[in-house]
């Protein structure tokens, strides 16, 4: 039996997509439109926080990306996707970083700012005001501090992997969505690495084929 992975759009699933196509493994997509920004009622029933991804495979239900990830590599990876010796800590340090410290910043720089366009008419360039400051007082000086470590970590190892080597490894399967988001989706420029990073990556075609699979997907337009 094919793995499913079930696949809000636009999330963090679309790297399970390109993790699977990588390692060419079996896979089908059961595809949920998002209800109010986040997943439908259905979704649920897959597993009981609604987050996307989730993975079912056989009688096993996995979810959160970094679970999926290291699963994946461990089940079916035989090998591969696996980083050199001098590159193990990045690959360790960077798979936790990419959700423990970097998706929180750009989730709560996405909260506040659509908070405000969910208020009354009347309080809503107070409520924007607020919300406005407390990114620029609690969140924009640290994405600044983050994108300034990731740079520097892309300028460590040659082949413009996180972990060196010659193919991705856990570290680029968890990273590259904030990295969409932030090629595709920041206000202000990023390093140009940043773009270089994204773009080597949607060229690549096992992401080409995830992209096939997924469906639209709003980060793959830089």
């Amino acid at each position: 039996m094919a793995i499913t992975v079930h696949y809000l759009v636009n999330s963090r699933a679309q790297r399970i997509l390109w993790l699977l196509e990588e390692l060419e493994v079996p896979y089908e997509v059961k595809r949920y439109e998002r209800v109010n920004l986040l997943a439908p009622p259905e979704f649920y029933k897959v597993h009981p926080l609604g987050k996307s991804p989730v993975i079912t495979d056989g009688d096993l239900t996995v979810a959160e990306s970094g679970a999926i990830v290291e699963y994946i590599l461990s089940k079916y990876g035989k090998g591969r996707l696996q980083p050199p010796e001098s590159g193990w800590l990045d690959n360790v340090y960077l798979s936790h970083y990419a959700e423990g410290t970097l998706m929180p910043l750009l989730v709560w720089k996405l909260i506040l700012t659509k908070t405000p366009e969910n208020t009354p008419l009347l309080v809503r360039p107070i409520a924007r005001g607020i919300c406005n400051a407390l990114i620029a007082r609690m969140v924009d000086n640290r994405l600044v501090e983050n994108i300034k470590l990731i740079e520097e970590q892309l300028k460590k190892h040659p082949g413009g992997w996180f972990a060196g080597g010659s193919e991705p490894t856990a570290a680029d399967f968890m990273m590259l969505f904030p990295m969409e988001v932030f090629a595709s989706r920041s206000p202000k420029p990023v390093p140009e690495s940043f773009n270089a990073y994204v773009k080597m990556i949607h060229d690549r075609p096992a992401y080409k084929r995830a992209l096939e699979k997924g469906g639209n997907y709003a980060y793959a337009k830089l």
